[in-house]
């Protein structure tokens, strides 16, 4: 990892996120060989001490310590292997990281782990307290976890016989069938279940077990037939087995994965933006003086390209037709020439840059609200206006029509910064990411218009190939909570690959705005205020609907799902209902969070991690033990389930190689032409692979790029900034990147 110019509580909290993390990218080999040997040592010694005991949770004791035994045994050859050559894949000799080096770092946990569980038997067996049978699950979880990682070294050891001269990519040319079926076989339950997680600092830990738990709830509701009351009933009934069985959770989460369509995606993501989560960043993140959304009209716009002519940027037509780009400016101060603050002072001058943030979300769910926890944290860090482009979602809007509308709203922020509180001398590009992969596209767009680029790029854990070639990294969705393989693909799938019969149904969509931006008044803005936050009264955030009465909300129409948002509705409800039975009600709970919030002697971040711990518990004294039928979404999803699925089948789809869907084909000619770019990902990443092929890239043509690697964090980390406090630092590190940007071109400016 690059650690330079970061503050030492920085590097000490990103180096050292987890108590058990080794101090180095991976253990060493004879650190790892001497932990191995440990590990057998113990192992035999149980296996001996429960070989006579002929109780079925003795045997199965004795069989999982042999287990552990045996797959230790298959793979320290294959680790000697991987560990001899993955240093050539590396960014450089200063970055040490790619997905060999992820997958051995999983191992070393994995291993300790299991000296942890193993010991805790070793110490306990002769007690008269000795839990034996949830040390038997523990055990056996563990063996299976070992098994697992040793079929993942397998692959890796293929993929890496393909690649050549450090390409982490298997080459095109190779039949991929063998491959995706090979993935099939491995056994992801062990990764889902009661150690669901381990490779994460143990803030994170929480917060997925919890996510993961929300999942399966959120799949009994969504699939279960009935009225809303019926649906809420069952599904509360029905999971039960969520709470008490980490293997049947495990088994949903995976069935989830591979069964479910994007729609379901799409509809769980979305309970990011709950109202009870929305009100989560005014709380706890720093306040700001505007929040605002603005729809910029679908009007030409002409600016200058660098040749000194007129160039008329596209208006978005893709699929959905002309309709108007939502962007939210959000603010920590109240600059000269905002919209909506005529009348308003004290003001500060215009800042002399604009940050543009892309929101990730998989191409298919999430805006720029779902992300105003750690926005409004680099709003006041940063003190500069940040514009939030809310693109059109996949797979109604698909490839182009995102990228169409993240270029035209940067165009039209350079012809229109006045009205953003800023001169537009400095305009940096932000994204995390689907929205960073969607930079990099608008980048080369901008490239090939001959249109002048942004000033800097920061892009966090990018995709970079949206195509299904596997890699190393590729290869931890299959313990990913938050990121599946099954919904990788799927939504890498709906937004690259579009229903053929949907450019045929909007073809002849012509529908035209007829206002333009500059017909509006400030006075008009006013007026068409659509709704307050319900904490507005007292608020630091308004929020504006739309500049135009009659225009509707793209992001709202594209969410739509003929049970999402009513899904949506049952679990915020049956949320808000549990804080509520705690609470008292609802104003009573706000002030009093509020007050601990404001007089606790320890961080936020960790008082929001026990509400969400709180909110947890709470669930659990509403759900009823008892016998049932099976429910909708348990035919579906757990019954007459194979255990192995076929993913070339399933998951494989044609990808064309175009540099504007998957920017690590732009040739080195327009790779040149990028402006200075600072990509950051984390070891734990699917998509780290694609940031460092990227990277490599950049720096092979001369351009001026930095590579952050961070330890103990998973893909999306920047959400989960309010409830952890290894987030909330890594997000310290993003900052601090985008700074180096905005100083750098600020100094350029000075020379010149």
């Amino acid at each position: 990892m690059n650690i330079s110019n970061l503050s030492q509580d920085e590097v000490n909290v990103v180096e050292n996120c987890e108590n058990h993390a080794p101090a180095n990218a991976s253990t060493s080999h004879t650190e790892r060989d001497l932990k191995i040997d440990i590990l057998k040592d113990i192992c035999d010694n149980n296996a001996n001490f429960f070989s006579k005991d002929n109780t079925e949770n003795g045997q199965r004791l004795y069989l999982s310590f042999l287990a552990i035994v045996d797959s230790v045994e298959k793979a320290k050859p294959k680790i000697l292997a991987i560990e001899t050559d993955m240093h050539y894949f590396d960014f450089d000799e200063n970055t040490p990281g790619n997905g060999y080096r992820s997958f051995l770092l999983v191992l070393d946990l994995a291993i300790q782990m299991a000296i942890d569980c193993s010991e805790k038997v070793l110490q306990k067996r002769d007690s008269t307290f000795f839990r034996k049978t949830y040390l038997t699950k523990d055990i056996e979880s563990c063996s299976h976890l070992m098994n697992s990682l040793d079929s993942c070294l397998t692959q890796l050891q293929t993929i890496m016989s393909l690649c050549t001269d450090g390409n982490l990519f298997v080459g095109e040319d190779y039949p991929l069938d063998e491959l995706f079926t090979q993935y099939g076989e491995i056994n992801q339950h062990c990764f889902y279940g009661r150690h669901l997680g381990f490779q994460y600092c143990d803030s994170i830990r929480n917060v997925l077990q919890f996510i993961a738990l929300s999942m399966t709830l959120f799949s009994e509701v969504y699939y279960n037939q009935g009225s809303m009351i019926s649906k809420a009933t069952n599904s509360v009934i029905s999971s039960t087995k969520f709470f008490i069985d980490p293997e049947q959770r495990a088994k949903r989460i995976v069935n989830i994965s591979q069964h479910a369509e994007v729609d379901f995606c799409k509809a769980f993501w979305f309970l990011a933006e709950a109202e009870l989560m929305n009100q989560l960043p005014s709380i706890v993140s720093p306040s700001v003086a505007i929040s605002k959304v603005i729809q910029i009209p679908p009007e030409p716009i002409v600016i200058e390209n660098l040749d000194g002519e007129s160039y008329e940027v596209p208006v978005p037509s893709s699929y959905i037709g002309r309709k108007s780009v939502q962007v939210r400016l959000i603010s920590h101060k109240i600059r000269e020439g905002m919209l909506g603050t005529k009348g308003k002072s004290p003001m500060d001058p215009p800042s002399n840059a604009l940050l543009i943030h892309c929101h990730g979300g998989g191409f298919v769910a999430q805006s720029s609200k779902s992300h105003d926890g750690y926005l409004r944290h680099w709003a006041k860090k940063l003190d500069v206006p940040i514009l939030c482009i809310d693109y059109s979602l996949a797979p109604e809007a698909p490839f182009p029509r995102a990228l169409e509308e993240i270029l035209f709203a940067y165009c039209w922020a350079k012809k229109h910064h006045e009205f953003l509180g800023t001169t537009g001398e400095i305009i940096i590009g932000a994204g995390d990411s689907a929205g960073a992969n969607l930079l990099l596209s608008s980048t080369l767009k901008c490239i090939e218009s001959n249109i002048p680029t942004m000033s800097g790029l920061f892009v966090a854990y990018v995709p970079t190939l949206v195509h299904y070639i596997p890699s190393p990294a590729r290869l931890l969705c299959m313990m990913d909570p938050l990121l599946p393989f099954g919904f990788l693909m799927k939504c890498l799938k709906a937004y690259a690959c579009p229903d053929p019969h949907l450019q045929q149904t909007f073809s002849n969509n012509n529908n035209k705005d007829t206002e333009s931006f500059e017909e509006i008044t400030e006075s008009d803005i006013m007026e068409l205020q659509a709704h307050k936050s319900p904490t507005s009264e007292n608020s630091d955030t308004l929020t504006y609907e739309s500049l135009e009465s009659n225009e509707v909300n793209v992001s709202d129409s594209v969410s739509s799902h003929k049970s999402g948002p009513l899904m949506n509705e049952i679990l915020e409800r049956y949320a808000k209902e549990q804080q509520l039975s705690v609470d008292g009600n609802k104003d009573t709970t706000k002030a009093s969070t509020s007050q601990s919030l404001s007089n606790a002697s320890n961080s936020f971040q960790s008082k929001v991690a026990n509400f969400v711990c709180s909110l947890r518990n709470s669930f659990s004294k509403y759900l009823v033990i008892g016998e049932r039928t099976a429910s909708d979404a348990e035919k579906l999803l757990d019954l007459d389930t194979s255990p192995q699925i076929n993913f070339v089948d399933r998951f494989c789809f044609e990808v064309p190689k175009d540099p504007f869907l998957s920017p690590i084909f732009a040739t080195d000619e327009d790779l040149r032409k990028f402006p200075p770019t600072k990509v950051l990902s984390v070891e734990m990443d699917p998509c780290l692979d694609d940031c460092i092929m990227f990277a490599k890239r950049l720096k092979n043509v001369g351009n001026d790029v930095s590579l952050d690697i961070l330890r103990g964090l998973p893909h999306g980390f920047l959400n989960f900034s309010l409830f952890s406090k290894e987030a909330h630092e890594g997000s310290n590190v993003c900052v601090r990147r985008i700074e180096e940007l905005l100083k750098q071109r600020r100094q350029n400016q000075t020379i010149l």
